[in-house]
């Protein structure tokens, strides 16, 4: 066997380095232009996208491994409850008064006597002459609401009905013919309930009074009086005979004597043969002077007239009404009627000129 050789420290021979093989395709190098920064951009993008959907697995499995637990929310409180508002016992009690005067005592049994007793288990029917008829008319308005103390009320009502009197001597009639006339008669009426829009009861029978009392009259507002011949006492003449001449006054043209952009619309049922203006009042001293002032002056101004309808019947009628000074003339820019204020015309009216009706 042959020894092995050994060399003294320091003088080993370096160890035989083995060839590697070379590649059969070598890659071919990446081609850099000179000058230029190399873009990591597309690798940060590859990047990006792959954490992204490595994160949502991951993310997933924490979510459910952790403990669940439930976030304690406060309930909502509750809308307070509005209040509900307290029945008007109005309609009720004249109702129930237009029941009561044509109910009677001789048959409490009947549709209005059963109707009496149903809405006042208290209260006694009307016991009627043998001749005597219920009233064949009858018509009831409410005119005032009185609150009490506890929850209880008080309903005033005027009733209108068409009563059978005797002829009085000396009007030529015969003594076996009966007069009808119209008369006006005034309940009060009891009751409680209504609290949060509840029923209501009648307590009894209805009580006859006096008519109720009419607040004293305040201040007068139209302290001017308007001469007749003036231009404002002659405009609204023609004015209220158009408009009170029914159908024919608005084939007449009552937008004629209105301010641009006002529309009133005449009573149709209306059909006066003759309307006579008999006193103007305003509120401003403008209005009642010879000429008219100069343009966009108002006034308010109050006119009673005459009207007489087709049978010869004459009619007292008042009016209030706002005036407008515009183009030598007086307009009409509103009418009093308990309405809303007149809405905008859609087409202005024609230019005023001066004088009267055009």
């Amino acid at each position: 066997m042959a020894r092995r050789r050994t060399l003294p420290p320091g003088r080993e021979r370096p160890a035989r380095r083995i060839a590697s093989s070379t590649p059969l395709h070598a890659s071919r190098p990446e081609t850099v232009p000179a000058g230029r920064p190399v873009s990591h951009g597309p690798r940060l993008a590859r990047i990006g996208v792959w954490t992204a959907l490595a994160a949502g697995p991951l993310a997933l499995m924490v979510a459910l491994a952790a403990p669940s637990g439930t976030v304690a929310q406060a309930a909502p409180a509750p809308p307070p409850s509005a209040a509900r508002p307290q029945a008007d016992p109005a309609g009720t009690a004249a109702h129930f008064v237009e029941l009561w005067l044509r109910a009677d005592a001789a048959a409490p049994d009947s549709l209005v006597g059963a109707a009496v007793r149903a809405m006042a288990p208290q209260a006694e029917l009307p016991a009627r002459a043998r001749e005597a008829r219920a009233p064949e008319a009858v018509r009831v308005t409410a005119l005032r609401t009185v609150r009490l103390p506890g929850g209880g009320w008080t309903v005033t009502v005027a009733a209108v009905t068409d009563e059978q009197h005797e002829p009085a001597p000396g009007t030529g009639t015969t003594d076996s013919a009966v007069v009808v006339q119209p008369a006006v008669r005034y309940f009060a009426v009891s009751g409680t309930g209504g609290k949060d829009d509840g029923p209501l009861v009648i307590t009894g029978s209805p009580a006859e009074v006096s008519a109720p009392e009419a607040a004293p009259a305040g201040t007068p507002v139209f302290d001017r009086p308007v001469p007749s011949t003036g231009p404002l006492t002659v405009s609204l003449g023609d004015f209220l005979r158009t408009y009170l001449a029914g159908t024919r006054g608005q084939g007449a043209g009552l937008e004629r004597y209105l301010s641009p952009g006002v529309r009133l619309t005449a009573p149709t049922a209306a059909s006066y043969a003759r309307v006579e203006v008999k006193d103007v009042a305003a509120d401003t001293e403008p209005a009642g002077g010879k000429d008219v002032p100069v343009d966009g002056t108002k006034a308010r101004v109050r006119v009673r007239v005459e009207g007489e309808d087709r049978a010869g019947t004459r009619w007292p009628l008042e009016y209030r009404l706002t005036v407008t000074a515009r183009a030598g003339r007086w307009e009409i820019s509103a009418l009093d009627t308990g309405s809303p204020a007149p809405t905008p015309a859609g087409v202005a009216s024609p230019s005023a000129t001066a004088g009267g009706p055009r």
